[in-house]
């Protein structure tokens, strides 16, 4: 299935639902609800307005727009956030942490993209353990092109 209906609340019924921009993009991009300084070398968390309920089997992935670090001067500094399929309370709204890596403020402006949301099916693991693995010894770490 390409398509698949999820249920969202907006924080702020004023701004637009998040939608694809092209009939062939991955992800959709996550406004900002308000506007918002973040202070050099500091991190803050931009709220992205949604409370979105992520269906069964799925996690919804948030990551940086490919612009951010080079228009704005922001990072998102764990790489990627994880929105889970019980995160969507009341006060669950999504927020996007962005640390500005710059030696000066930031703006971020009320309905700014600075993240997108991707989709991404997911399998929760029933661990067995065991002492074998039944693979040959590849080296360990960074051993893959030696």
């Amino acid at each position: 299935e390409s398509v698949k209906k999820i249920q969202v609340r907006r924080v702020d019924p004023t701004l637009p639902l998040p939608r694809h921009q092209t009939s062939g993009s991955v992800g959709f991009d996550l406004l900002c609800r308000k506007d918002m300084v973040v202070p050099p070398g500091e991190i803050r968390l931009v709220p992205a307005n949604l409370i979105v309920a992520v269906p069964p089997g799925y996690m919804l992935l948030l990551a940086a727009r490919s612009s951010l670090p080079h228009r704005k001067g922001l990072m998102v500094p764990n790489g990627v956030g994880i929105v889970d399929q019980d995160y969507r309370g009341p006060n669950d709204e999504i927020h996007i942490q962005v640390y500005n890596f710059t030696g000066r403020p930031v703006s971020v402006q009320r309905r700014e993209r600075l993240a997108q949301g991707i989709f991404v099916r997911i399998v929760q693991a029933d661990w067995t353990e065991t002492e074998t693995l039944g693979a040959p010894d590849r080296g360990g770490f960074g051993s893959t092109g030696r």
